[in-house]
């Protein structure tokens, strides 16, 4: 009987098991995520989040009071406001509201009233926002007046959707806005073009109510509401101002808007 040589020997047991290793390796790795899935997924830069973190700070009422948009998160606004994600997040809002008010027992006696903001509320001013930097200019109250005056802002569809049900529910709907009283003929004019119909009141500022902060003027006029002896179970609006004060509706909603703040 033959026998081979030792080295010979060793260098095929030795190739024998480098083999069955790479081969068990090559077997394990194969139940594992490859390496390359990490460069498909990369992670969101650092503007991005730190623009999303600025605008969530805000929605949640965390910012100090500002007059303009990071100048960083100019085109994070720009994609946003245009976006699928500006459309979903007012969807949620109105169907929050719509599950809200569907557990409401109302009275019947015409005192259940819902409180809507206007702009950025029930009627969006993106048109001229896109024309005015998304917020990165100082507001210019003769230009935004100027717009105003055209009546042409088309409605936020979820908010058209939600006003809607909420008078087929029976709610009597007020209009509370920051525009002038010299700004009905052409406010109501937009609003009934974008949809809306069947409002109860359209309450704007009189002379007495220019230079008070929004939330002051707001709070005042919810009051007097109280004192009509409505009940104010629902209020909608895009700024904080629009909702916080006394009295407070029952339940208050915030709609989404990166482009400015008014205190």
């Amino acid at each position: 009987m033959s026998s081979f040589p030792v080295p010979l020997l060793f260098f095929f047991f030795f190739s024998l098991f480098v083999s069955s290793v790479l081969s068990d390796q090559a077997a394990f790795s194969s139940h594992l995520l490859p390496r390359p899935l990490i460069l498909e997924y990369p992670e969101t830069d650092e503007l991005t989040l730190q623009c999303t973190s600025w605008r969530v700070a805000g929605e949640a009422n965390n910012l100090n009071p500002w007059k303009t948009i990071p100048d960083e998160c100019l085109e994070y606004v720009r994609g946003y406001v245009n976006g699928k994600g500006y459309l979903v997040d007012l969807q949620r809002v109105a169907e929050e509201a719509v599950a809200y008010a569907k557990g409401l027992q109302l009275q019947g006696d015409g005192k259940d009233v819902w409180v809507f903001d206007i702009d950025e509320t029930l009627l969006s001013n993106l048109p001229y926002y896109k024309d005015h930097g998304y917020g990165a200019e100082v507001f210019n109250p003769v230009d935004f007046d100027m717009w105003v005056d055209k009546a042409t802002a088309p409605a936020l569809e979820a908010s058209l959707k939600l006003y809607q049900q909420l008078l087929d529910m029976g709610f009597k709907i007020i209009l509370l806005t920051g525009r002038s009283e010299a700004q009905r003929a052409v406010t109501e004019q937009n609003l009934r073009s974008a949809g809306f119909q069947s409002w109860d009141r359209l309450i704007l500022r009189a002379t007495e109510d220019h230079g008070k902060l929004a939330a002051t003027y707001k709070s005042e006029k919810r009051d007097e509401m109280l004192e009509a002896g409505y009940r104010i179970l629902g209020n909608s609006g895009d700024q904080w101002s629009d909702l916080l004060g006394w009295p407070m509706s029952t339940r208050s909603f915030k709609l989404p808007n990166p482009m400015y703040y008014i205190s």
